[in-house]
């Protein structure tokens, strides 16, 4: 007997819920999670817009007087959907301040949500609808993701650029009503055609592959429209998924929880309370328990050893970082912004905060470990970017604390009023006045009632 391909269970999966009374089967809290996500990628993409590299992503789409009727952020010009998706993934993921998924370790939303806007407004679609083809994204890339084992992961593949076609192209293929045989071909180009290294990290290369991983997955659903075919076989193929990027492993068996298990629950989505990678985020809210418990004296710490599982020491690579990027990238930055200011905010990411003696001299007291605590068994699946921090005072003994999970990340969330203040903040920091961040957040928060998506962001 011949088992279904992976693109083929997706397929199948996808179709399955074209009905509309199938669609309204997915759970309510899957919904809620999905409104929160698409709440918080919006509001980091208006903040993302002013960066110089979304305004490069803007000018080239520009340049290719590439018209339609998606919107994007920083602009009041209507582009095609593949430019659209482009533009607002590339300023979505600028700042480093979109959520993240465990399965697979990606950035979801910042890839799957500006395609799925983009088609939903080519489309004119409702907001019900685009939330449907958002879950329906995010769903098919975290199970692919689950499916990997990490491998890829692992082996220097940035899995936000691999997998996010696949996200992109599914809720770009619900929203088209593609046909089984069409949204097969979309995602085996999808697959076929995707990419992505870790050597990005620290430089606009990652803003800009996350925005060309939505156009990818909004270009091959469209090309499946148009009758384009494409491998069905580009997992299981000898030259394909499995074999070039995930060294032979590939659990199948993961792709029949779709729909049964729902993956924006568990593992669940995490999004960032401050904007920096999320590796470094476990590692700021144990030295800040330590600092708040023991009315720390900044001025007078000594040193500062955070120690860490290898996936955290492999991401934050920057010990001195001199650019924007790289101190997202970078513990010691975190650590000391965090201890002298209070926390982290966009602002602090400017070259003037970067160069302040006090911080460049703090930074330099913040040492990264790999301990053997992460080599027990359990150990980094419970705490997957966890940090145990020890902080010595001058003339003191050394002080404690471990965090296993962030605040902010699926086990530890934050508030409802805490994701919309963000949202408020990301808005402000985008230009935008607070009674406009107040009336585009009204639209999203009675999103599923809007009848049409095309003017979701119009007169802001």
């Amino acid at each position: 007997m011949t088992h279904p391909s992976a693109i083929n269970r997706l397929a199948d999966w996808i179709c399955s819920l074209h009905a509309d009374h199938a669609a309204r089967n997915i759970p309510v809290s899957v919904r809620g999670i999905a409104a929160n996500c698409l709440i918080d990628t919006i509001g980091v993409a208006f903040a993302g817009a002013t960066t110089t590299i979304a305004r490069t992503a803007r000018a080239i789409a520009v340049d290719a007087c590439s018209r339609g009727d998606a919107a994007v952020v920083g602009s009041h010009q209507l582009f095609s959907a593949p430019a659209a998706a482009f533009v607002n993934g590339a300023a979505a993921h600028a700042l480093d301040f979109d959520d993240n998924c465990y399965a697979g370790f990606v950035h979801g939303s910042a890839v799957i949500a500006p395609a799925a806007i983009a088609v939903a407004q080519k489309r004119n679609a409702s907001g019900a609808d685009l939330l449907t083809a958002f879950i329906v994204g995010s769903e098919c890339e975290y199970v692919i993701g689950a499916a990997t084992n990490s491998v890829l992961y692992d082996h220097g593949w940035w899995t936000t650029g691999v997998l996010g076609p696949i996200g992109a192209c599914a809720a770009a293929a619900w929203l088209l009503k593609l046909d089984r045989r069409q949204t097969a071909s979309a995602l085996g180009l999808a697959v076929a055609g995707t990419g992505g290294m870790k050597a990005c990290f620290g430089t606009d290369a990652k803003a800009l592959m996350a925005g060309r991983a939505a156009e990818a997955g909004v270009v091959t659903a469209l090309l499946a429209a148009q009758g384009a075919s494409g491998p069905h076989d580009a997992f299981e193929h000898w030259n394909g998924f499995t074999g070039l990027f995930n060294h032979g492993e590939f659990n199948l068996a993961m792709l029949e929880q779709l729909g049964a298990q729902w993956f924006m629950e568990s593992p669940g989505v995490d999004i960032k309370r401050i904007p920096l990678c999320l590796s470094s985020h476990a590692a700021v809210d144990a030295v800040m328990a330590i600092a708040s418990r023991h009315a720390v004296d900044v001025t007078a710490i000594e040193e500062i050893v955070c120690d860490v599982p290898q996936i955290v020491f492999a991401n934050l690579i920057y010990n001195q970082p001199t650019t924007r990027q790289e101190a997202q990238f970078s513990m010691p930055f975190a650590i000391a912004v965090s201890l002298l200011y209070g926390t982290v905010e966009l602002q602090h990411l400017d070259g003037a905060v970067l160069q302040e003696p006090r911080v460049l001299a703090l930074m330099k007291r913040v040492k990264m470990t790999v301990g053997p605590r992460w080599n027990l068994e359990g150990a980094c699946e419970a705490a997957p970017e966890g940090a145990n921090v020890r902080l010595r005072m001058r003339g003191g003994d050394w002080i404690e604390g471990f965090q296993a999970q962030a605040r902010g990340t699926a086990q530890c969330p934050m508030r409802q009023d805490e994701i919309e203040t963000k949202f408020m903040q990301c808005m402000e920091a985008g230009g935008d006045s607070k009674d406009t961040g107040a009336l585009l957040l009204s639209r999203l928060k009675s999103l599923e009632t809007l009848p049409s998506v095309r003017g979701l962001f119009s007169v802001l």
